[in-house]
């Protein structure tokens, strides 16, 4: 066998040119593989981190309707209570949770306004002690919240970055008031998250969630001014913090779990996770497109091996009197098949190898123009590797057939 693939290794270098063509489908049809799967890949990795955790492993779990996120602005349902510290203690100790925050939320429509300016969507959000960490934001100007202003109802507010820029114009509005809902807010600080990719995340699940909307950001007020711009005893959502990305879905599911045990209103409401399952139903899309892709390009490799058939018989017609002089010394028919099949094999292989390589650098290059993760399957490697060896073998049984067919005594006849 090592003799045969030496033997091989000689015969491509000593028609470099011919073996290259050859290749040349096996090339195309791996790098294309290669490239598909890895574009998939990294398009998965940014959904898991745009529509589930937003880039830092933060999953919310909030009252759903219908799958769909309860705004509160149409009065609290009876029979959904507020979250207790019983059941964030309880879920703070689920397998693989960092930490847990419950705390308010509400779209900003129509209801936040500095001056004349209005926040055409974004959030407001009634944070308790421990939250801005939990999501990793960061004070970038001004201050945090006094730990007395959590509870003595002070008309407080920190605002993120883009509600900076839509409101403010970029200006530093530490010492200003906006009007929340009708209330006046001092802007105490300005905060921006940790984490440099949580902007481009949450531009997608913007868009993705409400792309009829013109406008985004944040605005962080204490928890116990809640009730002087909303509701009292309005139920409250809870962010998690997870080990990894991946235990979001598990997670937010045995968080829910715990949370639904208090709700009474059978009317459909529940808590949960709805980004979660469309990440899941797009995933799936994506998967399913990345069969379909691969599948299209790997009629390539359908070409290559064709062509490496052609070759193949090509070259049993020019060693015709080196077979026959190998049978007259008394060469076994399975001698000549397996020389001719390594050798197929090989050209194949050498093939596969290229393209893995070429497949790389396409979907480096990819990621670089598209800002998409770049992401390399292991195992899509080493399918890749061994798939371009079986087109080999598969396509090069029938010239390895031939040629330990072949007559000694009229091979040796042959010019």
């Amino acid at each position: 066998m090592i003799e045969n693939i030496i033997l091989s290794m000689r015969g491509i270098w000593s028609h470099k040119l011919r073996s290259i063509l050859t290749m040349l489908g096996v090339i195309i049809g791996i790098a294309s593989i290669i490239a598909i799967v890895s574009i998939v890949q990294g398009t998965n990795r940014k959904l898991e981190k745009s529509l589930i955790g937003s880039g830092n492993n933060v999953v919310s779990v909030s009252v759903l309707q219908e799958n769909w996120e309860y705004d509160f602005s149409g009065g609290i349902p009876s029979g959904i209570p507020v979250v207790n510290d019983a059941s964030i203690e309880n879920i703070k100790n689920i397998e693989g949770v960092v930490d847990a925050c419950k705390y308010h939320t509400r779209q900003g429509w129509n209801q936040v306004f500095y001056k004349d300016v209005g926040l055409s969507y974004g959030k407001v959000v009634g944070i308790n002690p421990g939250y801005l960490n939990l999501v990793e934001y960061q004070i970038n100007s001004g201050r945090d919240f006094a730990e007395e202003e959590y509870t003595n109802g002070k008309k407080v507010a920190i605002v993120d970055e883009s509600a900076k820029d839509m409101l403010f114009n970029g200006e530093n509005p530490v010492g200003e008031a906006l009007e929340i809902n009708g209330e006046p807010f001092i802007v105490v600080g300005v905060a921006k998250n940790l984490n440099k990719q949580q902007e481009e995340y949450e531009s997608i699940n913007d868009y993705y969630m409400n792309s009829y909307s013109s406008g985004q950001g944040q605005i962080f007020i204490p928890d116990g001014t809640w009730p002087i711009v909303y509701q009292y005893d309005e139920p409250e959502a809870v962010a998690i913090k997870v080990e990894n990305v991946k235990q979001m879905q598990s997670v937010a599911a045995s968080a829910s779990d715990e949370l639904n045990i208090y709700i009474t209103n059978m009317d459909g409401y529940k808590y949960g996770a709805n980004s979660g399952d469309d990440t899941e139903s797009l995933k799936t899309l994506t998967n399913a497109i990345q069969l379909m892709l691969v599948g299209i390009a790997s009629l390539s490799l359908l070409v290559g091996g064709i062509g490496v058939m052609n070759i193949m018989l090509v070259s049993v017609t020019e060693r015709t009197s080196e077979i026959g002089l190998k049978k007259a010394l008394g060469a076994k028919r399975r001698v000549i098949m397996a020389q001719f099949l390594t050798e197929s094999a090989v050209l194949t292989s050498v093939g596969g190898i290229l393209g893995i390589i070429v497949g790389i650098g396409l979907a480096k290059l990819i990621s670089t123009l598209t800002g998409l993760e770049f992401a390399v399957s292991i195992p899509w490697i080493f399918i890749s590797v061994a798939f371009s060896m079986g087109i080999g073998i598969l396509f090069g049984a029938m010239p390895a057939s031939k040629a330990s067919k072949l007559n000694p005594i009229e091979a040796l006849r042959r010019d």
